[in-house]
């Protein structure tokens, strides 16, 4: 499962052995995988200021989530027919350690190995300096990510229409891609070429009658050009001075004269602009995320291994260096700036949490600072009610009245403003990595 939940309980010699024996269940009962989640000592401030930054935390938390997904569904759409790989590039890429900067970094293996950045956000700063440095890149980001995809949206449309006019019928598509130089009489002070549709069914009467529509049409000057399913573009060619005459004939015998006159500097122009467009809208998802060739890599296999807390048989996740990409080779702006971007505000969601869990961890356990966070990964999405049925029964001592109404949801928790499946004796957040759900 792509879901997890990050606890925490009070870091004293009780709670310590409930946290041991939440594992021992979890585990026998393949409920679900644990590991420790490190987050290093914040410095507090006054309990006041938590309080707001707890408020503030929680939107903030909100706006990241939402950004990312954004970016993730601005990823599938600018991949169009290559949507089945978008996730091959949601990655957390130079999340972890330096000597792992080289690698492929999927997001279970980041949350699972999450490590403070201490030198993006010191955590000797003040946490209002710290929320502050995460908001400002995140709104950054946001307001980049809007102007990048509004100009490939537009640039889309201005695509979506060229492509209209070549889609329609004979009367109304353009024809720029369809007639050629030879199809005219052109730099005639009196001969024209006009364009006329005929039904398909009336390809005889025309073959039989164009030339005695007007005076002066010139003998067998109509051609074929193209059809669709309804009827056929022809060419005609007559002096310039009966040109309102034949229109007129022609109508009263179901011909219709295409109001065209070859222009070869606007075809030219239409015709590149539609190559252009074309060529901007690949260019801007055109992916080859090569990896390197097996053996081509300078440094030496290594795995990032995984120790969960009570749980060492568990797999590790995470690639190998010979498996990690060639940097932006054969990508579009806008994907190569999506997938760089996109990992660092999933980082910083990341951070965000664990900022969340220290601030409520301190609020809801006080002072001096004494937790533990743990990350759970529940196994499968059935054994999610039996999971947290063992959280409440291990950790019901933290708080009677809210495990209590957890059971019966007609007790209220005095003074407390969520709704109460929100609220369990522990401290506890939701992270849901299924970001193209």
């Amino acid at each position: 499962m792509s879901e997890f939940w990050l606890i925490s309980a009070p870091g004293d010699r009780e709670n310590l052995q409930a946290l041991e024996r939440m594992n021992t269940v979890t585990s026998k009962s393949h409920l679900s995988y644990n590991t420790k989640f490190a987050i290093p000592d914040f410095k507090v401030g006054t309990l006041d200021s938590l309080v707001g930054l707890s408020d503030e935390l929680g939107k903030l938390d909100t706006f990241a989530e939402s950004l990312i997904r954004r970016m993730a569904q601005s990823v599938v759409e600018v991949m169009e027919d290559s949507k089945g790989k978008a996730q091959e590039h949601l990655l957390a890429n130079g999340g972890l350690k330096e000597k792992m900067k080289c690698l492929k970094i999927d997001l279970t293996t980041f949350v699972t190995h999450f490590e403070w950045d201490m030198a993006k956000y010191p955590a000797k700063q003040p946490l209002v300096s710290v929320v502050d440095t995460i908001a400002k890149q995140l709104a950054q980001i946001e307001t980049d990510l809007k102007s990048r995809t509004a100009a490939y949206n537009t640039l889309k449309t201005n695509l979506e229409n060229l492509e209209k006019k070549s889609m329609g019928n004979l009367f109304t598509r353009t024809l720029s891609d369809i007639v050629n130089k030879e199809d005219f009489v052109l730099d005639s002070e009196y001969l024209v070429t006009l364009l006329v549709i005929v039904p398909k069914p009336n390809y005889s009467q025309w073959q039989k009658t164009y030339e005695s529509l007007s005076d002066m049409v010139v003998p067998r000057s109509t051609k074929l050009i193209t059809e669709d399913k309804e009827g056929g573009l022809f060419t005609v060619t007559l002096f310039r001075k009966v040109i309102e005459d034949f229109k007129s004939k022609a109508r009263e015998n179901k011909f219709t004269v295409r109001e065209f006159y070859y222009d070869e500097k606007e075809i030219k122009r239409e015709r590149e602009e539609m190559a252009r467009l074309l060529s901007d809208k690949k260019q801007q998802y055109q992916t080859s995320c090569v990896a390197l060739k097996k053996g081509s890599s300078t440094f030496p296999d290594h795995k990032v291994k995984v120790t969960p807390l009570g749980n060492p048989d568990r797999p590790a996740a995470g690639q190998s260096d010979r498996e990690r990409e060639s940097e932006g080779e054969g990508e579009g702006p806008l994907l190569r700036w999506l997938k760089v971007n996109f990992s660092e505000a999933f980082i910083a969601w990341i951070h965000i949490k664990a900022l969340r869990v220290f601030v409520e961890s301190v609020l809801r356990y006080g002072l001096p600072v004494n937790f533990q966070a743990v990350l759970l990964q529940p196994q499968k999405k059935s054994s999610a009610k039996r999971l947290r049925e063992v959280l409440n029964s291990v950790f019901r001592h933290l708080d009677e009245v809210a495990a209590t109404s957890i059971l019966d949801a007609s007790v209220e928790i005095p003074g407390l403003q969520l709704s109460n499946q929100d609220y369990f004796p522990y401290v506890y957040f939701h992270i849901d990595l299924s970001l193209l759900d």
